[in-house]
């Protein structure tokens, strides 16, 4: 049987999280990586968003092998508040491993973070990441209007939420 792990990114997972990135379709994120050398750079400062309970960022591996990330992003002025995000390599999609690593991750966010509040926002045209999102139980609480940017565009997004 096929088995969903999350654990806390490393700077080793950089090389494979490039590889991801590059060959994945990310139309409905924001990559801010051009290099490998972006992605090491983002992989070291994850100790310190995770002390300062900014950012908490996981690596999702599928029968052992690294295939996407989540996360969690901390609301600063609501720390009792918090924000999924997603994405997993092309080839392993459809498969029910981001289900399953949200899954895992709210069991954090409610547990170890205390989170009263998880959030998920979607580009409205993500049907993918909103099958997610109604697969785990989140509430479909309404459309934020030019939430989202890629590059110098602008787009809606679902937002979908779910409360301890």
């Amino acid at each position: 049987m096929s088995q969903v792990k999350i654990r806390p990114q490393e700077v080793s997972d950089a090389e494979r999280f490039f590889e991801i990135i590059t060959h994945t379709n990310c139309e409905f994120i924001e990559m801010p990586v051009e290099t490998i050398e972006d992605e090491k750079r983002f992989l070291k400062m994850n100790d310190v968003k995770r002390k300062t309970n900014f950012e908490h960022n996981y690596s999702i591996f599928f029968d052992d092998k690294l295939v996407g990330a989540c996360g969690i992003r901390i609301d600063q002025h609501r720390p009792w508040v918090g924000e999924i995000g997603y994405f997993v390599d092309n080839a392993y999609q459809r498969q029910g491993i981001a289900t399953e690593a949200v899954r895992q991750l709210e069991k954090i966010c409610f547990g170890t973070l205390k989170l009263q509040r998880i959030v998920i926002l979607m580009d409205i045209r993500n049907l993918a990441s909103e099958q997610v999102a109604m697969k785990c139980g989140y509430e479909k609480e309404g459309i934020a209007k030019r939430i989202h940017r890629i590059g110098k565009e602008y787009y809606d997004c679902f937002v979908y939420a779910k409360t301890r």
